[in-house]
């Protein structure tokens, strides 16, 4: 891993070096190839605010570059706090790694020691389709399903007539029945 430490408008001391070296090497600890960091500390000032920012621009191999900025008043604080945020960065990237590992049907096998039969278990997801007939499609008369509706208490009930019209036979407020 190449380490480059860059200091704009901020002397960059011994003891700074040492604790963004420190702080640079706790991210190796999630095993994702770091090519480089390169870490940038200048002094800015805004409406008449004097500060630092730090910024971590942290190169892997085979995924995109993780950059990190961070203002603090502090150059210690404002290192600490960028290094947490790259752990918290790289953390998600190693979890979702290592998470996402796709299981395939060797292991599955082995896992089982080889009492799969991949056809009989094959057979036996797929669906089966049984055809039935719904009492909705059969003609009814309207005086059947008026005593059906009054017996079981529903508001309404949909249904075929014997001339083949969907209708829809329902409960009015006044305790009447309509029939559309």
């Amino acid at each position: 891993m190449n380490i480059s430490l860059v200091g704009r408008h901020v002397e960059l001391t011994d003891p700074i070096k040492q604790h963004l070296n420190s702080s640079i090497e706790t991210l190796k600890k999630f095993h994702l190839d770091i090519i480089s960091v390169c870490a940038v500390a200048s002094a800015n000032e805004r409406k008449g605010k004097t500060g630092v920012s730090v910024e971590f621009t942290i190169n892997l191999a085979s995924k995109n570059s993780v950059v990190i900025k961070q203002n603090e008043t502090d150059l210690y604080a404002a290192i600490d706090i960028a290094i947490d945020r790259a752990q918290k960065a790289l953390r998600r990237m190693h979890d979702r790694d290592v998470d996402h590992h796709k299981v395939g049907i060797n292991e599955v096998k082995a896992l089982s020691n080889g009492h799969i039969d991949i056809h009989e278990a094959a057979d036996k997801e797929e669906d089966e389709i049984v055809p039935v007939e719904l009492e909705l499609y059969k003609p009814r008369e309207v005086a059947d399903v008026l005593e059906e509706l009054k017996e079981s208490g529903k508001m309404f009930s949909i249904f075929l007539d014997h001339e083949g019209k969907t209708r829809v036979l329902y409960k009015r407020n006044d305790g009447r029945f309509g029939l559309y």
